[in-house]
C-alpha cells in the first residue's frame, strides 16, 4: 500500500476483535488496558499518532480506533558498540580480524568505523541510519502482540489453540487506511468484515473505514460506546419504573454490570407478589440485583414496591411475554429468599454462635468460633481505652457479628453478611447500636468506601481486622509482592482510616501487642519478629496512603521516621509541619541545623551524661543554656500537639549551634572525656530536634 493512499484515508486504524461473551466485570479494565498498551506499542515503535486512541466495546467485541496515524515509522539513528580499540587495531594501526569482522557484520567499511571514549577505554562504534518501515507492516506485528498483553483475571484456550484470551475469538476486523492488515490470531485470519447484533442483525457486514463501521454498527443494533449504553440504560430503567409510578434504585454497580452485558438495551417493568414485601428490603434488593440483575423500584415515600425493572439485550416483539418470563424467574428466586428468611427466624443469632465451631476459618488459626473469641477479647481491650461505658454493647456486637454467616440467607446470598445479622438482631430486639455495629463492622467494604459511623461498629471492625492481620503474619502468610490473597493491605488501610476518622488516641503498637498476646495463647511464633513486621507493614500502608495526598514524600517520610504509633498524632504532625514549611521563614534554618548535628553524630554513641563542669568554651555554655531554656517549653508544646509553635521555638537553636561548631573541635582526640561530653550534648540536642520530624529527610 502506497503512502499517498494512507494519507488519503487519513491514516485510520480500525481493529475489532469479535468474541464470545466477555464477563461483564472484565470489560471496563480490558478496554482501558487495551488503549494503554496500544499507545505504548505505537510509541515504542516510533509510529506517530496525531489524535488520541479510542477504545469501545460490548460483551461481544473489543474495538480500537485511531486517526491521524503516520504512514510509516520515523527514521532513527542506531549506535552500535564494537570491540575495544586495542583489540581492533595492532600496534601499527592496521585493523585486526575483530575490526574487519565488526565492520562486515554492520555492513560498513572499516574506514567508516568511529571511536568512543568509555570508562573502560576507547571502543569502536558505528552509527547507522535505520529507515522506518511501513505502518501497515508494523501493525501486522503489533496487533497480535497487543491482544497477548492485555491482562485478564482469567484467560481461556480453546480448540487446541495455544493462544490464551479472555474468550474464544470468532472474527478479526483489521483495517489501516481502508486496507486489511494481514495477520492471524488463534487460527482466525483478519479481514474487512464484522457482525452486528447476535439476534437482531447476525449477518456478516463489510466495512472500509471507521465512519462507515460506526454507522453500520448502529444500524445493526450495536451501541459500541459503553458511556452511551449506560445513559440509554439509565433512561430506559427510569422510564420503565415510571410506568408503575415508581422510581428505580439506580445502583451504580448494577448499572455498570448491565451495561457490559448488552449491545442494544431495552427495559421492561414487571411485578411480583406483594406478600414478598415482608422480606427485609436489603434481601429483596440483593436477590434482584445479584442473581437476576434487576433494579428494585420504590414509591414516592421510599418504600419498596412489588415491581422490578429488567434490562434486555433486544427489542422485544411482545413485551408482555418477555416480562412474564422475568416475573417467573424472579418469583422462584424470591420464594427461596422467603423460605430462608422464615427458616432463619426459627433460631436466634446467639444460638448460632456454636455453629461457628464447625466452620474452619484457617487451618492453623482455628475455626470461625475461635476467631470470634479472639477479636471479642481484643475489642474489649480497645473499648476499655476508648469508650469504657460501651463495653457491654461492644462485647455483644462482637459475639453476634459473625453468626449470620451460618444462616441460610447468607449462605445463599453471601453479599448479605452483616446486613442479615443486623436485620435478625433488630427482629430479636437487640439494642439499636448493636444492630448497627453488626453491619458496620464490615465497613469500609472497599478502598475509599464508607466508614463506620458508630463507635461500637468501629471498635469491632478494627478488632476483627487486627486479629486477621496478626493471625496471618504469625503463621507467615503475609503479602508478598503483588499477591495479597487475604486482603491484608486493605485491612491495614481500613484500620488506619477508622482510627483517623474516629480520632482515637491509641497506641497502634499496644493494640498489635495485645492481639498477638491473645493469639499466643493458641499458637507459637516469634513475637518480636512478627510485631516488627506488622508495624512496618502499617507504616508502609500509611506512607502509600499519604503519598496520594497533597503532602510531599520528604515531609511524610520525615514524620513517620521518628515515631509511628499514634495515627491521630501522625496526622497532626504532618499537617503542622506542612504549615511550618509554608509559613515559617525558619524552616531552612532548622533543617540545616538538624542535618549539621546528625551528620557529626553518625557512628557516635552517647556514653555519658552532659556535665557542664567540663565546658571549656563560652559557646558550649551558651548552647547548653539555650537548650535548657527551650527544652521544657518545647516538650510541653509537643505533648499538647502544638507542633507548629514547637518547631518555631526549636529553630532558635540555629545560632548557638553554629557558634558551637565554629568555636570548638567536637571530636577532639586528645581528651576522651571532653569529646564524650560534647557528643552527649549533641545527642541531647538531636533528641529535641527530632521529636517531631527527621529533618535529614528534606533535601535543602
Amino acid at each position: 500500500m502506497r503512502s499517498g493512499e494512507v494519507n488519503k484515508m487519513g491514516g485510520e486504524l480500525l481493529f475489532e476483535i469479535g468474541t464470545e461473551e466477555i464477563p461483564s466485570d472484565y470489560l471496563d479494565n480490558g478496554l482501558a488496558e487495551m488503549k494503554r498498551i496500544a499507545g505504548s506499542l505505537l510509541e515504542n515503535n516510533r509510529v506517530q499518532v496525531a489524535e488520541p486512541l479510542v477504545t469501545l466495546g460490548t460483551p461481544r467485541r473489543l474495538v480500537l480506533l485511531g486517526k491521524g496515524i503516520g504512514p510509516r515509522q520515523e527514521d532513527t539513528v542506531q549506535e552500535i558498540m564494537g570491540p575495544p580499540k586495542k583489540a581492533a587495531f595492532d600496534q601499527q594501526g592496521n585493523p585486526t580480524k575483530a575490526a574487519t569482522g565488526f565492520a562486515q557484520k554492520q555492513g560498513v567499511a572499516v574506514g567508516d568505523l568511529q571511536f568512543v571514549e568509555t570508562p573502560r577505554g576507547e571502543y569502536l562504534f558505528v552509527r547507522r541510519k535505520i529507515e522506518g518501515r511501513e505502518t501497515a507492516e508494523i501493525l501486522s506485528e503489533l496487533l497480535p502482540r497487543l491482544l497477548s498483553e492485555i491482562p485478564w483475571p482469567k484467560s481461556m484456550r480453546w480448540g487446541g489453540r495455544g493462544f490464551p484470551f479472555v474468550r474464544p475469538i470468532h472474527w478479526l476486523l483489521a483495517l489501516y487506511g481502508g486496507e486489511v492488515i494481514p495477520m492471524e490470531i488463534a487460527g482466525i485470519k483478519s479481514g474487512k468484515t464484522t457482525r452486528g447484533h447476535r439476534f437482531m442483525a447476525p449477518a456478516t457486514i463489510e466495512v472500509s473505514g471507521v465512519e462507515e463501521y460506526l454507522d453500520k454498527m448502529r444500524a445493526s443494533y450495536v451501541i459500541l460506546d459503553p458511556g452511551e449504553r449506560l445513559t440509554r440504560i439509565e433512561k430506559a430503567v427510569i422510564h420503565a419504573a415510571g410506568s408503575a409510578s415508581g422510581s428505580p434504585v439506580l445502583d451504580p454497580e448494577l448499572l455498570s454490570t448491565v451495561c457490559n452485558m448488552v449491545e442494544f438495551p431495552s427495559a421492561v417493568c414487571g411485578t411480583f407478589d406483594r406478600g414478598f414485601l415482608r422480606i427485609p428490603d436489603p434481601v429483596l434488593i440483593t436477590a434482584m440485583k445479584k442473581h437476576q440483575k434487576y433494579f428494585a423500584v420504590r414509591d414516592e415515600q421510599g418504600r419498596l414496591m412489588p415491581n422490578f425493572v429488567a434490562v434486555n439485550n433486544t427489542l422485544a416483539r411482545d413485551e408482555t411475554v418477555v416480562t412474564r418470563g422475568h416475573e417467573r424467574v424472579l418469583r422462584a428466586r424470591l420464594s427461596d429468599a422467603d423460605f430462608f428468611f422464615k427458616e432463619d427466624a426459627k433460631r436466634s443469632l446467639q444460638d448460632r454462635l456454636k455453629d461457628l465451631k464447625g466452620v474452619v476459618y484457617q487451618a492453623e488459626l482455628g475455626t470461625s468460633y475461635d476467631k470470634v473469641q479472639r477479636f471479642t477479647a481484643l475489642a474489649e481491650y480497645l473499648c476499655a481505652r476508648i469508650a469504657p461505658q460501651r463495653c457491654s454493647d461492644v462485647r455483644l456486637a462482637a459475639t453476634l457479628c459473625k453468626c449470620d454467616l451460618v444462616t441460610g440467607m447468607v449462605m445463599e446470598f453471601p453479599t448479605l453478611q452483616g446486613v442479615m445479622g443486623s436485620e435478625y438482631a433488630s427482629i430479636e430486639g437487640r439494642p439499636e447500636e448493636v444492630c448497627r455495629a453488626i453491619y458496620e463492622h464490615y465497613l469500609p467494604e472497599r478502598a475509599g468506601g464508607s466508614l463506620p459511623t458508630s463507635v461500637v461498629g468501629a471498635i469491632v471492625g478494627v478488632a476483627d481486622r487486627m486479629d486477621t492481620l496478626c493471625g496471618f503474619f504469625a503463621i507467615q502468610m503475609e503479602p508478598t509482592g503483588a499477591a495479597d490473597p487475604y486482603a491484608l493491605r486493605r485491612h491495614a488501610l481500613a484500620i488506619i482510616r477508622i482510627i483517623e476518622d474516629q480520632g482515637w488516641s491509641i497506641s497502634l503498637k499496644g493494640l498489635i501487642g495485645e492481639s498477638l498476646s491473645i493469639l499466643g495463647e493458641k499458637i507459637s511464633f516469634d513475637r518480636d519478629s512478627v510485631e516488627k513486621k506488622i508495624i512496618d507493614f502499617f507504616k508502609e500502608r500509611y506512607r502509600q496512603m499519604m503519598l496520594r495526598s497533597e503532602y510531599g514524600s520528604d515531609l511524610i517520610e520525615a514524620v513517620i521516621s521518628v515515631g509511628f504509633d499514634r495515627i491521630d498524632d501522625l496526622g497532626m504532625r504532618i499537617e503542622q509541619l506542612a504549615r511550618f514549611v509554608r509559613e515559617s521563614g525558619e524552616f531552612q534554618s532548622l533543617v540545616l541545623t538538624s542535618k549539621r548535628v546528625s551528620n557529626i553524630l553518625k557512628n557516635q554513641e552517647r556514653s555519658t551524661e552532659v556535665n557542664p563542669a567540663l565546658f571549656r568554651e563560652a559557646c558550649e555554655s551558651s548552647l547548653w543554656d539555650t537548650y535548657l531554656g527551650a527544652r521544657d517549653e518545647a516538650r510541653g508544646m509537643v505533648e499538647r500537639g502544638e507542633y507548629f509553635e514547637a518547631l518555631n521555638l526549636m529553630a532558635r537553636l540555629r545560632k548557638p549551634v553554629d557558634e558551637f561548631f565554629e568555636g570548638v573541635e567536637i571530636l577532639v582526640k586528645s581528651d576522651a572525656s571532653l569529646r564524650n561530653n560534647r557528643v552527649s550534648m549533641l545527642h541531647v540536642l538531636s533528641g529535641l530536634l527530632t521529636s517531631i520530624a527527621d529533618f535529614s529527610k528534606f533535601a535543602v
